[in-house]
């Protein structure tokens, strides 16, 4: 049965309502937790047409660290400016640090195992 717009918008809202103040989620991050038929693309337009106030649409960032809201009409660094009251800190290019940043859901956590390879240890 085929999903609709408004059940496919509510997940990636789910997810994005959980992101704690001081934290974020990226597109691509987002698009991997649901799974198929979603992509960081699609996640960002969902985010873009988010039009209600229980949706912390300013958490969720591109891969890069950085704010993806400079092509949107919308006071300028927007975005940036809500993060940073957070407590989010962005460096001079305009990116955060993942690393310190980024949320992950419970049971999505970042893997600490290293990637298999196929060349042996």
């Amino acid at each position: 049965m085929p999903v609709s717009e408004k059940q496919y918008q509510e997940r990636v809202y789910e997810i994005v309502r959980k992101i704690p103040e001081g934290k974020v989620m990226t597109y691509g991050q987002i698009a991997e937790i649901l799974g198929q038929g979603y992509t960081p693309r699609t996640v960002g337009y969902v985010m873009n047409a988010s039009n209600t106030d229980d949706v912390p649409w300013q958490r969720v960032i591109n891969a890069k660290g950085g704010c993806s809201t400079a092509k949107i009409t919308m006071i300028v660094d927007l975005q940036q400016n809500l993060l940073e009251d957070e407590g989010i800190e962005f460096n001079e290019s305009g990116y955060c640090d993942l690393d310190v940043y980024r949320w992950y859901p419970e049971g999505y956590e970042e893997e600490d195992d290293e990637q298999p390879t196929l060349f042996g240890s």
